[in-house]
């Protein structure tokens, strides 16, 4: 049921690749609230994805970037106030890369080359935005942006390799820019530790399958659905919470605060 927290709002959506990814879902539930969207994704993400099946769903241009490339997003964002009349309200940062998880590297023997692009794609990809943003007063006042991170930012879940290191590299330019896109603009910035979620990305993890059966038993609400953390992000680019920023928000049934359950303890019992 649409409760149209975004009527009148305009914004941007990262990284939908087909439908089970949280920016596809995301992208559905914000056009149902109202809002008018631009979707983007990387050149080759679009050849992979179905993102032009969503685009018509949805009604929105879509408009290609590299987001390693700071000339790619200056034309984004410049294309997107060109369309939108002017500034917009939101952003949805939902972009994560690895070579070394793809190239098979262990977390001890990485490629340093292959560290920096994923270093570059799935964290300092979120400066040069808000930099972009920030340089063309491109975000309204009270705008919200917010970027998809991983409770492995904080704790060791050996499988998920260099993207803890990206992950937490990403929370932290999170805080950091939305102190000052805070003072200048009163733009907050957020990012949402979302459960293990069933996208094709996340899929690739090693071990997937167990795990997320794990975070489900050591989970009091059980995992949180790719559906569940977009109404959340909707909730985020709302008025209803213009006074949370900087914050790392965890979306993920309790998981991050449960020491163990019953549950798990009858597991390992067996």
């Amino acid at each position: 049921m649409s409760h149209q927290l975004l009527k009148g709002k305009k914004g941007i959506i990262f990284g939908a690749l087909d439908e089970k990814s949280i920016a596809w879902i995301t992208a559905l539930k914000c056009s149902e609230e109202g809002a008018e969207l631009i979707l983007t994704n990387a050149p080759v993400a679009m050849r992979m994805g179905e993102i032009n099946k969503l685009a018509d769903r949805v009604k929105a241009p879509v408009i290609p970037c590299d987001v390693s490339n700071g000339d790619d997003i200056e034309n984004l964002i410049d294309k997107a106030m060109e369309h939108f009349g002017g500034r917009f309200d939101f952003i949805l940062h939902s972009i994560g890369m690895s070579l070394n998880v793809r190239k098979g590297k262990h977390y001890t023997q990485l490629d340093y080359g292959f560290n920096e692009k994923t270093f570059s794609i799935s964290s300092m990809s979120l400066h040069r935005v808000l930099a972009t943003c920030m340089k063309k007063d491109a975000l309204n006042e009270w705008g919200s942006v917010i970027a998809l991170t991983y409770i492995a930012a904080q704790r060791v879940f050996p499988d998920y390799n260099e993207m803890a290191d990206a992950k937490s590299l990403l929370e932290s330019v999170a805080r950091s820019f939305g102190y000052h896109y805070g003072v200048k603009k009163h733009v907050r910035v957020n990012t949402i530790s979302q459960s293990p979620t069933r996208t094709t990305a996340g899929s690739g993890v090693k071990g997937f399958d167990g795990f997320i059966n794990y975070a489900e038993k050591m989970s009091p609400l059980g995992n949180a659905s790719a559906e569940d953390c977009a109404n959340y992000v909707v909730t985020m680019f709302s008025d209803m919470t213009k006074m949370v920023t900087m914050q790392n928000l965890f979306h993920d049934g309790g998981f991050s605060f449960t020491g163990v359950t019953e549950a798990v303890i009858e597991q390992m019992e067996k």
